[in-house]
């Protein structure tokens, strides 16, 4: 090789080297601009900012505030204002953990292409918010705001604003109501049920809900209006299908003549301490009209014996809940419209034919066979002990059969059997010092209710075949 190819060589060989030093030095120099950082970067009060938007992904959105929050593309939209400061509040004081000052190549922090960009409007300033990469080692989001400097932030704003747009929506809610004044039904069902608290119709203190027929009171078993109450409690009002009804919208949904319209009445205070006052709330329910239609017609043919189709599942249910005079439409599972539309005075009733406390029995007259007994119960020592005959019996089995009286299905059927048999019940209660329970034979599985003389149930007649039983050990021992 000759002398000049030589330094030729030798000059290439400088210049990689100086380049690699030059590289060296600079990276030496960018490194020295990363720290660890405690420092707020970003402080903004919620109640200054005017405009809010983001760019996450495939979803766009933006809002502004006019006194209250307005979605952009329509003001229509019910937006959920507590939801705009959650998201607001990423930014009440936004600290980092790590530092990188005058951040040279954005897109080993994802920040070149941001996966998410936030912009926020207070006054004339607009700060912008671009979320990078996750650092898998720190287990933080690199994020820049237009400083010149990558962050690690301590809390992810992703977290607040990968969201859909059903997610800003104000749903209407069901009010807390632990205390109960009066349902109203109109539709399907049209009664009134009142509370009552000082109940002068009944032998039970449990009664406290009443139905008005026929100018008689008529009581309701507790547990299923409370049972009644619980679903509309629980209704999960998220899967709107509009948020701004219109009349026909209102016709396709069936809300523009509900199958049933629900009002309850409680009592709510604002405060502890204040005067509760009565407050209101309305519910409106029904199915999709064709779907409503033919089911109709289903049970009508099946009612006729004329072609009857499979019964209908609840998934198979589309149904709608309106509250009040919202413009949001929910859709309702079947489960909740099954159970919001079961509501006639047999739903609330009891189903037990005497569901008085035994304890508070005093005496019972029974006719068995053409046979007359009596059991008696006198107080020892604060208990109640019971005799038949002068004679200490137990008891056990004849009150476990007197409770299960329970209807399988509520008539008014006049009985034209035999008498199985007939009882008397003597309770300790001003309202209804005396029951007669008459129990008659229907058919080979089921007995006719009577009681004071009016047809009420048909009952299992195995529960009545106990009953006997437990009789018998009485009066037969």
């Amino acid at each position: 090789m000759n002398r000049s190819k030589r330094l030729y060589v030798l000059f290439g060989v400088l210049l990689v080297f100086c380049a690699v030093t030059l590289g060296v030095s600079r990276y030496e120099e960018h490194t020295e601009k990363i720290k660890n950082s405690n420092e707020i970067i970003m402080e903004i009060n919620s109640d200054d900012v005017t405009s809010l938007s983001w760019e996450c992904g495939s979803e766009a959105f933006a809002f502004h505030k006019d006194e209250i929050w307005l979605y952009d593309e329509d003001e229509n939209f019910p937006v959920n204002e507590d939801k705009i400061g959650q998201l607001l509040d990423n930014f009440k004081s936004f600290g980092v953990s790590f530092m990188i000052e005058d951040a040279e190549d954005l897109s080993q922090y994802g920040l070149n292409e941001p996966i998410c960009k936030i912009y926020i409007g207070e006054g004339e300033e607009t700060y912008e918010i671009a979320l990078g990469n996750y650092s898998e080692m720190d287990e933080e989001r690199y994020v820049s705001i237009g400083d010149g400097n990558v962050y690690l932030v301590k809390e992810d704003p992703l977290n607040s604003f990968d969201i859909e747009l059903s997610e800003m929506i104000r749903h209407d809610k069901i009010p807390e109501f632990d205390f109960v004044t009066e349902i109203e039904f109109a539709g399907s069902e049209n009664y009134k049920a009142v509370y009552k608290e000082d109940n002068q119709v009944t032998y039970s203190k449990e009664d406290v809900y009443f139905v008005k027929e026929d100018g008689k009171e008529l009581s309701l078993d507790t547990e299923n209006v409370d049972r009644y109450l619980e679903v509309i409690r629980e209704l999960n009002l998220t899967n709107y299908v509009s948020y701004y009804v219109t009349d026909e919208e209102l016709r396709t949904y069936g809300l523009d003549e509900p199958e049933l319209d629900v009002t309850l009445k409680y009592l709510a205070a604002e405060d502890e301490g204040e005067e509760e006052t009565e407050e209101m709330v309305e519910l409106h329910i029904s199915r999709e009209p064709e779907e409503k239609k033919r089911a109709e017609e289903a049970a009508k043919s099946s009612a006729s014996d004329e072609s009857p189709e499979d019964t209908e599942t609840v998934e198979e249910i589309t149904a709608y809940v309106r509250v009040g005079e919202s413009k949001i439409i929910y859709k309702l599972s079947g489960l909740d419209y099954e159970e919001l539309m079961d509501a006639s005075y047999n739903a609330f009733r009891h189903k037990k034919v005497i569901w008085a406390d035994f304890d508070d029995i005093s005496h019972v007259e029974i006719s068995l066979e053409g046979a007359e007994y009596e059991l008696t119960v006198k107080e020892e020592d604060k208990e109640n002990v019971w005799y038949y005959q002068k004679e200490e019996i137990e008891t056990d089995d004849f009150r476990n059969a007197l409770n299960s009286l329970s209807a399988s299905e509520f008539t008014e059927e006049e009985p034209a059997g035999k008498e199985e048999i007939s009882l008397t019940l003597q309770i300790n209660s001003d309202n209804q010092p005396e029951v007669q329970i008459e129990l008659y034979r229907y058919d080979g599985d089921n007995c006719l209710a009577v009681v004071d003389g009016t047809s009420v149930a048909l009952v299992d007649r195995s529960y009545v075949v106990g009953l006997i039983e437990a009789v018998n050990s009485i009066v037969l021992n």
